[in-house]
């Protein structure tokens, strides 16, 4: 009887994780949406091309080399399907670890739902780079930060490894329960480096410094983009709790569920009434970065705060965004999306946020001198890395396309199809 309990849990866990993955998965749907909204309709057709081709690359290069290197596995999942003993070692570990225990689940889902992390930290760096790089040296850019430069933060932080044998992370206090600072912060700097390098689109800004606005083609579709990514976000932060089959644990997972919604939620309000003191209207664009930055925010640490701190959390989210926002435009850092405020900066709030609920003590927690020494560690590494990965290729191969293809749209250029032919007619004439 005992043993069809742990069964049970471990089939509990299992199709758990699993879903949860499948729900982040679906976050590529979201980034692809709201992308596609912001930009304009002659780069509509490249920017879902990146999308749907980064997801790809991601899954692949995760497969080969990235969970190995993060998980100390084996290179290409090797033995990942378990062998003759996979029923008898699950039910020993099962009962070791008890139902108060560390959860048992299938290693092939385990994989399954760290790959589409990998993706989402990928799908960040395309929205800001968006409109004038070069589709094959952001894929190229892709085989490099998803095979190696993400799993080695990784395998720094949720693995507990030594970063360069110099020290460990775990030891100092540091804690990211879902990734604000290894998904999201990762990704934005590896985006703020490429920007970097990039450099700002044609017109956006003045010979005196000016600012002028570049709306975004298809705002329902931004709409759209940042729903699915919020439904999404239920499995990033609740699947993160990695563990359903018990009582402890499925409370945990249900208020995980609940202080992302509300943080969410905290974040959209907050942004949209800054917004509206700011400019004196509802800035649409603000509100769903507000709603991004309180996700954002509350994934650090979702399964401490109170429904009601995780509303606060999301609200100084949605607030830090928008000037956030603002102060990358006047230092001419162009960010068509807003990604490396909503995912960066905020990020790095979030990693802050932990220790105000979840202090240090002998049981776990997190220190603020821990969270910023990781948060730093993370900076560093994936900054400095993209950086050079960045110039490398645009010294061999470039990264923008040239003033004509920019002007034209990226999407007869790099793709050669333009995603509403019947609004903008010929090749170019969308602007």
């Amino acid at each position: 009887m005992e043993n069809h309990i742990f069964e049970l849990q471990y089939a509990i866990d299992t199709f758990y994780f699993l879903v949860c993955g499948a729900l982040v998965m679906w976050m590529a749907a979201g980034f692809s949406m709201l992308e596609a909204g912001l930009v304009r309709t002659k780069n509509t057709t490249e920017i879902l091309t990146k999308n749907v081709a980064l997801f790809a690359i991601s899954c692949i290069m995760y497969l080969v080399c990235g969970y190995a290197i993060m998980y100390d596995g084996a290179f290409l999942l090797s033995g990942i399907a378990g062998g003759e003993s996979l029923t008898a070692d699950a039910l020993k570990a099962s009962a070791e670890n008890g139902f108060d225990g560390d959860s048992v689940y299938a290693d092939a889902s385990d994989f399954f739902f760290q790959v589409v992390f990998v993706a989402t930290a990928m799908s960040i760096i395309s929205g800001a780079v968006a409109e004038r790089m070069k589709l094959w040296s952001f894929l190229l850019f892709a085989v490099v930060m998803t095979g190696v430069i993400y799993p080695m933060e990784g395998a720094w932080t949720w693995n507990g490894a030594d970063v360069f044998g110099m020290y460990n992370l775990g030891d100092l206090g540091f804690s990211d329960f879902a990734g604000s600072g290894i998904v999201h912060m990762a990704g934005a700097s590896a985006a703020l480096a490429g920007v970097l390098l990039l450099g700002a689109r044609k017109g956006k800004y003045g010979p005196n410094g000016e600012i002028r606005p570049i709306p975004g083609a298809n705002l329902p579709l931004a709409t759209l983009g940042t729903f699915i990514l919020w439904m999404g976000w239920f499995g990033f932060n609740g699947g993160s709790v990695l563990k359903l089959g018990d009582i402890a644990n499925a409370n945990s997972v249900a208020m995980v569920f609940l202080n992302t919604n509300a943080a969410a939620a905290g974040g959209l309000v907050a942004a949209l009434i800054v917004a509206r003191m700011l400019f004196g209207k509802a800035d649409l664009t603000m509100a769903l970065n507000g709603a991004l930055a309180g996700l954002v925010a509350i994934t650090a640490g979702p399964d401490t705060p109170t429904a009601l701190q995780a509303v606060i959390f999301g609200a100084i989210g949605g607030v830090l965004v928008v000037f956030s926002i603002i102060t990358l435009d006047k230092l001419k850092i162009d960010d068509p999306v807003g990604a490396i405020s909503v995912h960066g900066v905020v990020g790095l709030l979030g990693l802050l946020l932990v220790p105000i609920t979840n202090p240090l003590t002998e049981d776990g927690g997190a220190s603020f001198s821990g969270q910023l020494i990781g948060a730093a560690t993370i900076f560093i590494w994936v900054f400095g890395v993209s950086f050079i990965v960045w110039y490398v290729l645009k010294l061999v191969m470039g990264i923008r396309v040239g003033e004509e293809e920019e002007y034209e749209g990226v999407d007869i250029s790099e793709c050669g199809i333009e995603a509403y032919p019947e609004f903008t007619g010929a090749a170019g004439s969308g602007k």
